[in-house]
């Protein structure tokens, strides 16, 4: 193996497990079993829902951002090995 393809296989690696980690952090869109029984959230006031907006938006867009980096590298780490790319 050559240094880039040590270099590619590292990032790939590292991306997929920031990749699983926030995927892992990000909440649930549905409200569980709460939603059946008809309970409601007692804190339904707007700095309480765009707080928590805001912070699921960043994730979101980092779980993006990191599955395309994911995905880019994987493809650059099979040409590499692969075409001797």
């Amino acid at each position: 193996m050559s240094a880039i393809e040590i270099i590619l296989a590292i990032v790939d690696i590292l991306s997929g497990i920031v990749m699983i980690g926030l995927f892992l952090v990000q909440e649930g869109n549905d409200r569980g079993m709460g939603v059946v029984s008809g309970a409601t959230n007692t804190m339904d006031s707007y700095y309480s829902k765009t707080k928590g907006r805001s912070l699921e938006e960043r994730l979101k867009f980092a779980t993006k951002v990191t599955a395309i980096v994911f995905a880019c590298v994987s493809v650059l780490l099979y040409l590499s090995i692969t075409k001797g790319f």
